[in-house]
């Protein structure tokens, strides 16, 4: 999309749309050089989109197999990156999410202090907190002063999370069964909902990778809007992250 500059904000605001968030996979082991640049890169693409915010994962291995050394050099590196996010008035948003520094509720907050950056925040990805092993409502109301966005999916059963590995996800020929719209899984949405819907500064995106991509979402979309609408008065801002299977 960066060979595309007619694509951005500008265009989507005239269908009534916006990007609240620019997903990337910034290399936190790389060069320091090399991690500039391509921070850099996609703080652009964000200003390019008006988005205030950017996801990225805090490395790619488990919180417990990881040293403290190399605890402190990934914490440097978001530091770093959000030094240079800071400059375009972007947030720095690492999401929780297995096989990284942000696997459990207790290693996330650990992070969040060894960064120790006003423009650094969380992905609240709630089906991942709950596969950490802890409560997404508990873990929650103690992370909330640092949570910018929430990613919403769901499972069928725990035996089924390995469908969100990505090297099956992503893949257009990868396995699909186990995924359930949102308030059919084994995590308790209309709990969680209750927790989040009456902040107004709240804004989740929903996430399918399954089939009928955008009948799913729409059916999720409108029974979030039911729930919000008894729960006065409606505040959700919802966006859609799908991705269909061929």
């Amino acid at each position: 999309m960066a060979q595309q500059p007619d694509r951005n904000a500008d265009l989507l605001s005239a269908f009534g749309l916006s990007v609240p968030m620019i997903s990337d996979y910034l290399p936190v082991d790389a060069d320091r050089l090399t991690l500039e640049r391509q921070a850099t890169d996609v703080c652009r693409m964000a200003r390019r989109w008006r988005a205030g915010k950017i996801r990225t994962f805090a490395g790619n291995r488990a919180s417990a197999s990881v040293s403290a050394e190399e605890r402190r050099s990934i914490a440097r590196r978001l530091r770093d990156i959000c030094a240079i996010t800071a400059d375009f008035g972007i947030h720095l948003l690492v999401e929780i999410h297995p096989n990284t520094l942000a696997d459990t509720a207790a290693s996330t907050l650990e992070l969040i202090d060894a960064v120790d950056h006003p423009f650094f925040a969380i992905n609240f990805d709630t089906l991942h907190v709950w596969e950490g092993g802890d409560d997404p409502v508990a873990v929650h109301r103690t992370m909330k002063p640092f949570i910018r966005h929430y990613h919403l999916k769901n499972i069928r059963d725990r035996s089924d999370l390995d469908v969100f590995e990505p090297a099956n996800v992503y893949a257009a020929s990868g396995r699909r069964e186990g995924m359930t719209p949102l308030f059919q899984g084994a995590v308790d949405y209309m709990r969680f909902l209750g927790e989040i819907s009456d902040d107004p500064e709240t804004e989740v995106s929903l996430e399918w990778f399954g089939p009928n991509c955008m009948d799913v979402l729409r059916k999720d979309r409108r029974a979030i809007g039911h729930f919000v609408e008894r729960r006065e008065p409606p505040r959700l801002s919802v966006n859609f992250l799908g991705a269909m299977s061929s």
